[in-house]
């Protein structure tokens, strides 16, 4: 009979847990959780960086570069923090389910279907394509507002000096980062928390309203902000559609093995 309890009561729970899962954000929460995150990387980017660049070991370029990358391990700690109180577990398997870290879905079956991760080839070259031509977006919203230009030590191109050939320990930071951006941080956050619950608040367009906070989000770098948020449709779109972030985290991490290379020929003294 106490088996019989248990197992109802376990049941009770799950179901609970569930629905739990399935409720949705409210704008007001959605700010909220995205301010929490953004303002963040402002202070590091903006305020915390220029103080500490005189007094740091490191490049200042470099230095820029580590900051922002604490501002995104915060956002994978803040993540766990807001998994454990929604559900009260960190359970593996209950944060793919909720984050929907699972193959895509039929959108009209939700038959899983590993075929449709072939969805991503597309979904690269128009991010590819929006990132070629960025400053077409991105040039005329620095001519409007000027004092959004980025400061010397925030361009990646400024490492590109004899001063790091043959810095291999670069890409010690280049796998820190590319895991907190394409993985554990931006898309944990944004893909995974944010964009399951934000159907609520913005209907069939909430794959839209995410590409528009993944863009403000970037306040650490303002001048790119209109290229980011159109390049992220890439990436909210099938995520949303199929149900599977995977298929963000391969979009978006794609620009990783960009960075990557970039990064290698600054240590082999081919950029510049």
């Amino acid at each position: 009979m106490t088996k019989v309890v248990d197992m109802q009561q376990a049941v009770i729970l799950e179901k609970q847990a569930t629905a739990s899962d399935d409720s949705q954000y409210s704008l007001v929460q959605i700010i909220g959780l995205w301010a929490m995150v953004a303002l963040p990387m402002f202070f590091l980017a903006w305020v915390i960086a220029p103080a500490l660049a005189p007094y740091s070991p490191f490049h200042p370029g470099i230095t820029y570069w580590l900051l922002i990358i604490v501002g995104m391990i915060w956002q994978f700690v803040f993540s766990l923090i807001i998994l454990y109180r929604e559900m009260g577990t960190l359970n593996i398997r209950r944060i793919r389910e909720r984050t929907w870290l699972t193959p895509p879905e039929e959108p009209k079956t939700g038959k899983k279907n590993y075929w449709l991760f072939l969805w991503v080839i597309p979904a690269i070259l128009f991010n590819g394509l929006v990132t070629e031509f960025s400053d077409i977006l991105d040039v005329p919203w620095v001519n409007i507002f000027p004092f959004l230009a980025p400061r010397s030590f925030m361009d990646i191109a400024e490492l590109a000096t004899p001063e790091f050939n043959g810095a291999w320990w670069l890409l010690g930071i280049v796998l820190l980062s590319s895991i907190f951006n394409y993985f554990l941080g931006e898309e944990l956050f944004f893909h995974g928390i944010l964009l399951p619950k934000m159907k609520g608040a913005f209907g069939k367009w909430d794959w839209v309203a995410n590409a528009v906070f993944f863009g403000l989000y970037h306040l650490h770098k303002p001048w790119a902000i209109p290229g980011i948020i159109v390049s992220c449709l890439s990436y909210s779109l099938p995520a949303t559609r199929f149900k599977s972030n995977w298929m963000a985290v391969i979009v978006h991490g794609f620009e990783g093995i960009i960075l990557f290379i970039i990064v290698l020929g600054i240590i082999l003294g081919l950029a510049g």
